[in-house]
């Protein structure tokens, strides 16, 4: 070593002459070997040293990696002629590789003046198509990128003659113990890694020992990728061996763990690891079991100790983490417990299942939920009326995959899901808050025959017309049936292509709402503004629902009759 013990790696850019040096101060090397190393294609000088090096002291002390020639010869893809001066440490001489990458190459001795004073210079002269190496800020960016981890500092000097300044300092960031690592650091990392410039709201840095060694240094996003829901994307968790860098998209966390950034270095898998030994490593499929279930549980204590924090993760990322409860089933339970909603009882806030269980009423059995497209409509949702009136929350589900997920969760804690538009709305065991009687009524009779008059009229529209519990202010709702699919999940298959139509529904009617009352009084003689009026509150029905009235003609023609005879009656 002399008197430059210590290693490193300088990059030289040369604007004017349009090349890029690389050069260290490593052992370099004899005119024998760099015929051997770089005269050979894919020779590798590094395995033929491994394999004396393990007969003479084990396989557990051999630690060298790389392979010499085709990672070499890579540099002719960007460069018209490539030079390699070096000297052997202890030498009294150097010698000049030289190639043009076209099937030959030269050896000659250099002067010593030309070559370092140990180590190899590698001299790329760079094709007119790749001049773009030479611009400082790309070099940068791949080499954070790619070789920020190497065991050995990095510097740059932008032009001949300037001061080089270091670009890593040769210490993995990932291999550093906590303690010695700062919040500004983390940040430039995942910065570095993520391609994005706010900070992470969450940040796990954990070494696991025992049957697999690994180290994992993940990022939460401080926002959401722009393309978060592209069908085709995956995670982006790079993978290294033994800080080497295998592959940028490892699937080392599920699918629905996708906007989590990081890496995961690994001390077990072999270094020529490919993409299909990737997919069916038992090492690996161990490493994504438990690094997954650590997010998960890291989620958890965040939501524990910093509500505020996690309520902008589930922000950002809630409508992702919900796919998993639909396809990871082992994870169900901790996935829904980390799920935060909006409820008719929660306000601008969210409240998790854990809150909502706590705030039961006296014989409710289930959870209940509304699925929908839009909030605002969800909130207005004449479903609701009598769980309000009843103080019943229910749960308000905008997001797609909800229509899916409550599926296949049938309960959380031993309460089951239900949808508050599928099946009977099973209140009448829940009392009021207002007290108020809803016994039956001298008009009872009426409207049970109204209700057999609108279901003859209807017809085949209808699957059944019914009594509503569920309705305090509204006339009319739909339904789906107890053992049918939910109004919402229904209308999302039919869209796609899923399901050839739509399950005929179920009309509800308010027996105690003042136009029902009025319409139930009527006689025979109104027969076909009773006929009018029963496909209108159907219509009526839709359109609550989100939907269009089946036949717009036909509808404007009642909505005229109807206004013509409210006219008629007024007075003059």
């Amino acid at each position: 070593m002399g008197d430059d013990p210590a290693l490193r790696i300088t990059i030289l850019i040369d604007p004017d002459k349009k090349c890029l040096t690389v050069e260290d101060n490593g052992i370099g090397m004899s005119r024998e070997e760099l015929v051997q190393g770089l005269g050979t294609i894919a020779h590798s000088g590094t395995k033929a040293f491994m394999d004396r090096l393990e007969a003479a002291q084990g396989s557990d002390s051999a630690s060298l990696i790389g392979q010499f020639g085709v990672g070499f010869y890579s540099a002719f893809m960007v460069a018209d002629r490539v030079e390699v001066f070096s000297r052997r440490a202890a030498s009294e001489e150097a010698w000049q590789w030289s190639s043009d990458g076209k099937g030959t190459f030269s050896v000659a001795p250099a002067a010593l003046a030309d070559a370092p004073p140990r180590g190899t210079r590698v001299v790329v002269h760079l094709s007119e198509d790749a001049k773009s190496y030479i611009e400082r800020f790309r070099l940068e960016r791949v080499i954070r990128a790619q070789s920020g981890h190497v065991p050995v500092p990095i510097s740059i000097v932008e032009k001949p003659g300037e001061t080089a300044f270091e670009l890593a300092d040769g210490a993995a960031l990932w291999a550093k113990p906590k303690s010695e690592i700062s919040t500004a650091d983390y940040t430039d990392f995942y910065r570095s890694i993520a391609g994005q410039l706010d900070e992470p709201d969450l940040t796990l840095h954990f070494r696991a020992e025992g049957r697999h060694e690994y180290t994992v240094l993940l990022f939460v996003p401080g926002s959401r990728p722009f393309d978060l829901f592209d069908v085709d994307r995956k995670g982006r968790i790079k993978l290294y061996v033994k800080r080497v860098f295998i592959t940028d998209d490892a699937e080392i966390l599920p699918r629905y763990l996708r906007f989590v950034r990081g890496l995961v270095d690994s001390s077990d898998l072999p270094l020529n690891l490919s993409r299909e030994m990737i997919q069916e490593s038992p090492i690996l499929t161990a490493i994504r079991k438990a690094v997954t279930s650590r997010v998960l549980v890291e989620l958890e204590k965040l939501a524990e100790k910093e509500p505020a924090t996690y309520a902008k993760i589930w922000d950002n990322f809630g409508a992702v983490l919900k796919e998993g409860i639909y396809g990871d089933f082992e994870r169900r339970d901790a996935l829904l417990a980390l799920c935060r909603f909006k409820t008719t009882a929660s306000g601008d806030a969210r409240r998790s299942l854990k809150e909502y269980l706590a705030s039961l009423k006296a014989n409710q059995t289930a959870i209940y939920y509304l699925a929908g497209e839009d909030m605002a409509r969800l909130e207005a949702s004449p479903h609701l009326e009598g769980f309000r009136a009843r103080g019943v929350e229910v749960l308000l589900l905008a997001d797609p995959i909800d229509s899916f997920w409550v599926t296949s969760a049938p309960a959380f804690d031993g309460k089951p899901f239900k949808s508050v538009t599928q099946g009977a709305a099973d209140l009448a065991l829940i009392p009021r808050l207002d007290a108020k009687d809803e016994s039956a009524s001298e008009t009872d009779q009426a409207v049970t025959n109204f209700l057999g008059f609108v279901k003859e009229t209807l017809g085949e529209a209808v699957s059944d017309v019914r009594a509503s519990d569920r309705l305090t202010e509204s006339a009319v709702c739909l339904v789906a049936s107890e053992t049918g699919l939910d109004r919402q999940l229904e209308k999302i298959l039919a869209g796609s292509g899923r399901i050839q139509s739509a399950a005929k529904p179920i009309l509800e009617i308010n027996p105690r709402h003042e136009i029902v009352l009025a319409l139930a009084s009527l006689g025979d003689d109104d027969l076909a503004f009773k006929q009018d009026a029963a496909h209108l509150l159907f219509d009526e029905a839709r359109v609550l629902d989100g939907d269009r009235p089946a036949d717009a003609r036909t509808f404007c023609d009642r909505l005229g009759r109807l206004l013509t005879r409210s006219l008629g009656k007024q007075p003059a």
